[in-house]
């Protein structure tokens, strides 16, 4: 998978962090020369590192999302995001220093992006809707506050119930390759997620001993339904 960077000269550690989550960072030079180096099958996405030529940058990512198609993913300092308009032509950003884990998730995210606009951005389980367009997450319309990496794993859980993954396969799937915080992380998130969607629907991950998590679990598996007054009178 190829990535279109600019400005040409990127921070070592973005190179690094690129080639981690599992692309190959292609340096360009201008617009014209994206054009020209187009891999076969198509950019997964333009990485813009934005540094004191802010400007330059956004007006080329700009140009790559609104005049080629290419969605933008902005590397920004933190001391730059106030720099930031809705109008200046980008799909996502991360924040330095960089996050493997969420680079390579919020870059995925991208590279699906024109099959996800195709189908219906709303998944539901029950009384959960998540919206993946907006990244929302409600329970009977109320809505639940979830960090990034819940909400995918949440997601990831969703789109495939009733079948067991051990934490291996989860941290491979949602956080996108070999996560160095081991398979505690997926345990945690699991826990806090739990809490998040209430008592009454934390059974909807279910626990399999010495493998992993089932997602599917109905809400109502756990209320035991009253005998009927003529049972008991004719038994």
């Amino acid at each position: 998978m190829f990535v279109a960077v600019f400005p040409p000269t990127p921070s070592g550690s973005l190179t690094a962090a690129l080639l981690a989550v599992g692309y190959s960072p292609v340096p360009i030079t201008a617009v014209a020369d994206a054009a020209r180096r187009e891999p076969e099958h198509g950019w997964s996405a333009a990485v813009i590192e934005l540094s004191e030529d802010a400007g330059l940058a956004l007006t080329v990512g700009r140009k790559l999302r609104d005049e080629h198609g290419i969605p933008v993913l902005l590397v920004v300092d933190r001391t730059l995001t106030s720099d930031l308009g809705t109008e200046d032509g980008f799909d996502d950003f991360v924040l330095t220093p960089v996050d493997h884990a969420e680079l390579g998730v919020r870059l995925g995210k991208l590279d699906r992006a024109e099959a996800v606009e195709q189908a219906d951005p709303i998944l539901k389980h029950e009384d959960l809707e998540l919206n993946t367009a907006t990244y929302q997450a409600t329970i009977a319309g109320r809505p639940r506050d979830l960090t990034f990496m819940e909400y995918e794993l949440l997601r990831f859980f969703v789109e495939h119930p009733q079948r067991v993954w051990s934490r291996e396969q989860i941290l491979s799937k949602v956080w996108g390759y070999d996560y160095y915080g081991g398979s505690r992380t997926v345990d945690v998130h699991v826990r806090r997620l739990r809490a998040k969607l209430g008592e009454e629907r934390s059974n909807w991950i279910a626990t399999v001993r010495s493998v992993g998590y089932r997602f599917g679990e109905h809400t109502l598996s756990r209320i035991r339904c009253p005998v009927p007054e003529e049972v008991h009178r004719t038994s």
